[in-house]
């Protein structure tokens, strides 16, 4: 714990509700976030227990489950609210067989459509987190409810109908594209009333908006970085939810996402061929030359491997790399790509990988393993992405010395520090940063990164730069903390800690501080560049309030 920091001597309770939950269930960054940040809040005095279905993987990995209730939710749907310990986790979980003891992706049948009952399963959810927070659950009194993403929307919305006293509701935005919208028809079937179809309540454009109602009825909204809280008000970003989001700015923040870094370590990683300590780079050489013989690519130190993990889809910029591969691959450059998602582009890819077969590899498919090994083998990360809430293998790939290349937009913004002049003058830079996402400024990066990647020297910097950088939860945590308890009118939050340490935590060890990033290979405007000059001598900054307007 941080000298000076105290932990308040009332702690928070919080449920937190969410559909998924590493090491449990994982299909993206939200089951990574979800399972990450209760260990990080522990810390902060916030207890955080876990509302999660009951699919097997959660049951399976449940130690001495107590049925703690037995509820009827929704009209004809009956379940048990089972209460348990799980990989240090305090868990509750909705036990409905019929609804949630299903294998494989949570959302999505075998034939890779969604399963046509997502509405009710997670209405259920919803309707489970409503009667806890309203203490009819003697074994979890929440003082706060955390509810993620969609699945999660209903939470608050049934509580508004209800009436009755209890736990307010933060609703967290892990990605907007993804609202959970569902019939009219099926409002009775949801528990819902006549009058909530409506525009001030769950309509949105003639369907039940399982989002819309959570960001509509919360007392609060948070996003996963800054950024992306100012861009999804605006109607580019927004899909649809722009207007609602800008009359509720005063209630909305962007705090970051941090990684578990005892997780991603490449000292104790297991997928790691060859352990490294952090930011110890030459030991990541051995690394390189093993993943180029697995993936049957010329073993050469010299080449610039650069690699893609990511789900291949539209929003990930994926076809925007697939259609610039000719242009960026040659003699000198390599490209490995793990991912998996709509059938076109896994088609497209393996169709460059046997086009390209000595300079381009591809997995298609999901592998936890082969992306931590990436990360210790590539030295660029590709990320294209249109839009980025805050993504989180900018930050383990920096952790592993694999320097990102990526889009300037949502936390990629806030977390990557271009190298552009200004940034290698205070050698700052982590990474490097291009806008608008299409192919020619996609090119013009990595054609950027490959001339630096030549330059040993200034290559070592981005990478020493972006290994020291604090990405673990620690000051996120504390960012969370203080909005559980400012949200309750609490008046025991205390400092976060020293200016030092707030310091360490937004510089990294090496003592930089991160700023908004200008135009890819462009100087920073006047007083931005002033400010990143100065950030290698001073010794001041103030801490950051999380309720700050973020827009």
């Amino acid at each position: 714990m941080d000298r000076h920091h105290q932990v308040p001597s009332s702690p928070v309770q919080v449920l937190s509700v969410a559909s998924e939950m590493f090491p449990f269930v994982k299909t993206g960054g939200l089951g990574d976030v979800v399972g990450s940040l209760p260990v990080a809040l522990r810390a902060e005095g916030v207890a955080v227990t876990t509302l999660l279905p009951g699919y097997p993987a959660v049951l399976d990995a449940l130690e001495g489950p107590v049925r703690v209730a037995e509820m009827t939710p929704l009209p004809g749907v009956e379940v048990a609210l089972l209460e348990g310990m799980a990989a240090g986790h305090r868990l509750l979980v909705v036990d409905s067989p019929a609804l949630f003891r299903r294998k494989g992706n949570p959302y999505l049948g075998p034939d890779g459509v969604d399963w046509p009952d997502n509405g009710v399963r997670f209405a259920t959810l919803s309707r489970v987190a409503a009667t806890i927070a309203q203490g009819h659950v003697a074994a979890c009194r929440p003082d706060l409810v955390l509810a993620h993403d969609w699945q999660s929307g209903l939470t608050a919305a049934y509580l508004h109908y209800d009436g009755q006293p209890a736990a307010p509701v933060i609703h967290t935005i892990h990605n907007i594209a993804f609202q959970g919208r569902f019939p009219a028809r099926d409002l009775e079937r949801f528990g819902l009333p006549p009058h909530a179809f409506a525009m001030d309540g769950v309509e949105y454009h003639g369907d039940i908006g399982f989002l819309k109602a959570g960001l509509h009825f919360a007392t609060w909204i948070t996003t996963v970085s800054p950024t992306y809280a100012r861009e999804i008000q605006k109607p580019e970003w927004g899909m649809g939810l722009d207007g609602l989001l800008r009359s509720r700015s005063d209630r909305l923040v962007g705090i970051l996402n941090g990684i578990d870094t005892d997780d991603w370590n490449p000292a104790t990683d297991p997928a790691v061929l060859f352990p490294y300590q952090v930011g110890d780079f030459r030991a990541r050489r051995p690394n390189k030359r093993a993943f180029q013989a697995e993936f049957g690519l010329r073993q050469d130190p010299d080449v610039f491997l650069l690699g893609l993990v990511s789900r291949l889809t539209g929003q990930k910029g994926v076809d925007i790399l697939a259609d610039v591969v000719p242009r960026i691959l040659d003699d000198r450059t390599q490209l490995v790509v793990v991912g998996s998602g709509e059938a076109a582009m896994e088609q497209a890819f393996a169709r460059l990988s046997r086009r390209f077969s000595d300079r381009l590899a591809c997995h298609i498919g999901y592998s936890e393993q082969l992306g931590h090994r990436l990360q210790a083998s590539a030295d660029s990360l590709l990320i294209p992405s249109r839009f980025e809430p805050c993504g989180l293998t900018q930050l383990c790939a920096s952790r592993y010395g694999c320097v990102p290349i990526a889009s300037r937009v949502g936390g990629l913004a806030d977390t990557i520090i271009d190298a552009n002049a200004a940034a290698m003058a205070c050698d700052a830079a982590t990474g490097f940063l291009f806008f608008p996402t299409d192919p020619d400024t996609l090119v013009a990066a990595i054609e950027r990164g490959g001339a630096m990647f030549r330059d040993p020297q200034r290559w070592t910097h981005l990478q020493r730069n972006g290994a020291h950088y604090d990405v673990s939860w620690r000051h996120k945590a504390r960012e969370y903390a203080q909005l559980f308890r400012r949200v309750l009118g609490r008046n025991d939050a205390v400092s976060a800690g020293t200016e030092k340490d707030i310091i360490l935590s937004r510089r990294g060890t090496h003592g930089r501080r991160p700023w908004p990033p200008g135009p890819p290979g462009a100087d920073m405007p006047s007083r931005t560049g002033r400010l990143a000059r100065q950030a290698a001598r001073r010794s001041r900054v103030r801490p950051h309030d999380p309720l700050a307007r973020s827009h």
